[in-house]
């Protein structure tokens, strides 16, 4: 399952099945909005997915959208956002490895995006919920990345642009697909489920000219005049893809991902010459945000020794976490703080004093003790000269008993996904080891490496999908004008 699919020579085919301009692999997000987006170039399209019919991740996901740049909800509750400070803090907080051109093109066309959203039945609600990476409530705006926590509130201007749509229930993600599959049929899309891709069609000239497939068992070939779009998620429940790219996610318990997330639509790339960038790296998840004042606690290793600032948004806590101190971490908190957290952790130790709770934990001697003694002296003065965090959540711990929040991957519900994929332009041309594009082949959403590395945040990934799933449908649709 992790190697590289095989091409097929067009040779091989002695009949093709249906044809059409474009023809997209998978009914997630970005197919979906690659579909629209090439019938609105004028372009025929159809569509193929695995399942039963739309969906994908996105419809298992918060519904939460990046985006920014002054939309019309920043600025209905009161907030001013640009797409030049929109784009200084993307670029500092996804690397490294971070694609400048995709961050600025996504940042000058965001508030654009939003309103093709909403002109195609996205709902939005003109409220501000406040931080989050989900709002349990049907409001939309949200921060809903690390804006706030230093050194991002010095480089750019933060302003909240997590746009969650307005849902039915806890999780917008369904309400978000219900919007977009609606979207889709109305475009005039021809859509057509239970069709599993395997496998890319090309020419002499190493052109991709169309798919193979299975429908009902049986072999189905399907011909793309102008191109073939790759949107068939990521690969985060293959284990041996996981395993030879980024085998610290097998930690992590819980895999946020459908079924088809098995790195198929990567793997179909791959074995038409494409390159596969940034395989390692993951959207990895660590919440105890929730309640939030779990944020005034310090987070500290397996030495006793504070590691990070825990103002900083989850997912980057998460990484530095797992990718840094093995995924063995601890929050530690005073009876002043002390919250049952959401989801529930293992509390690993509760003792009257630092001193006692250190042995509990097994720490060196005198690790924790220092650890808590040196935070608390400067937190009095509203100072943490080690990592910023900001004042507003800055409190000594003093107030017994003290308590360890174990928020190992072993006891603590990290999630994760995979962020790396085909190698992309803007235009969402997939490109080869070299650097050419492979002509005739274009991909989005978690098929690709898109604007995130690490630095997460919450909602990048389906403003990444949406976004370049249109890039990819106007540029499939354009190559099949031009022929």
């Amino acid at each position: 399952m992790g190697k590289a699919t095989a091409l097929r020579s067009v040779a091989t085919v002695s009949q093709w099945d249906d044809e059409a301009d474009v023809v997209i692999v998978g009914f997630g997000g970005a197919g979906a909005c690659a579909a629209i987006a090439a019938r609105e170039a004028g372009a025929d399209v159809l569509l193929l997915e695995r399942a039963g019919g739309g969906g994908g991740t996105t419809a298992l996901s918060t519904g939460q959208i990046y985006l920014g740049g002054g939309t019309a909800i920043q600025t209905k509750c009161g907030f001013t956002d640009s797409s030049e400070e929109m784009c200084k803090y993307l670029l500092a907080a996804c690397g490294p490895g971070a694609d400048e051109a995709k961050i600025r093109l996504f940042c000058d066309e965001s508030v654009a995006h939003y309103e093709w959203l909403v002109a195609h039945g996205v709902p939005f609600k003109e409220s501000y919920y406040g931080e989050g990476s989900y709002t349990p409530t049907d409001d939309c705006l949200s921060y809903s990345g690390s804006e706030l926590a230093w050194p991002y509130r010095d480089l750019a201007t933060p302003a909240p642009r997590g746009h969650t749509v307005q849902q039915d229930g806890i999780e917008a993600g369904g309400m978000l697909m219900r919007s977009l599959v609606g979207a889709t049929e109305r475009s005039g899309t021809r859509i057509q489920s239970d069709t599993l891709c395997e496998t890319l069609v090309v020419d002499d000239n190493r052109t991709v000219v169309g798919v193979v497939a299975r429908v009902d068992g049986a072999e189905a070939c399907y011909r793309a005049r102008g191109g073939v779009i790759l949107a068939a998620g990521g690969f985060i429940n293959n284990k041996e893809m996981v395993q030879r790219y980024a085998p610290l996610l097998r930690k992590c318990r819980f895999r946020a991902g459908c079924d088809g997330d098995d790195g198929r639509g990567i793997r179909m790339g791959m074995g038409a010459g494409a390159a596969a960038i940034r395989m390692d790296v993951g959207c990895i998840v660590l919440p105890f945000t929730v309640p939030k004042q779990l944020i005034k606690g310090i987070f500290v290793n397996r030495r006793g020794m504070r590691f990070i600032a825990e103002d900083l948004y989850q997912t980057v806590v998460g990484e530095a976490a797992l990718l840094h101190q093995d995924g063995e971490v601890f929050l530690i908190t005073d009876n002043e703080i002390f919250a049952r957290p959401f989801p529930e952790t293992e509390i690993t130790g509760v003792e009257d004093s630092i001193e006692e709770l250190e042995r509990t934990l097994g720490f060196p001697p005198g690790s924790l003790q220092q650890t808590v003694a040196t935070y608390n002296e400067h937190a009095a003065n509203g100072e943490d000269p080690q990592f910023h965090k900001h004042p507003d959540n800055l409190t000594p711990l003093i107030h017994p008993p003290f308590a360890a929040l174990n928020y190992s991957t072993d006891k603590a519900l990290y999630t994760v996904f995979t962020l790396g994929g085909l190698h992309t332009r803007p235009s969402a041309e997939v490109l080869s080891a070299d650097g050419d594009p492979i002509v005739g082949l274009y991909a989005a959403g978690r098929t690709t490496s898109g604007l995130a590395a690490q630095g997460y945040s919450s909602g990048l990934s389906i403003a990444d999908a949406t976004f370049f799933g249109r890039q990819a449908g106007r540029s499939a649709a354009a190559r099949s004008q031009a022929r």
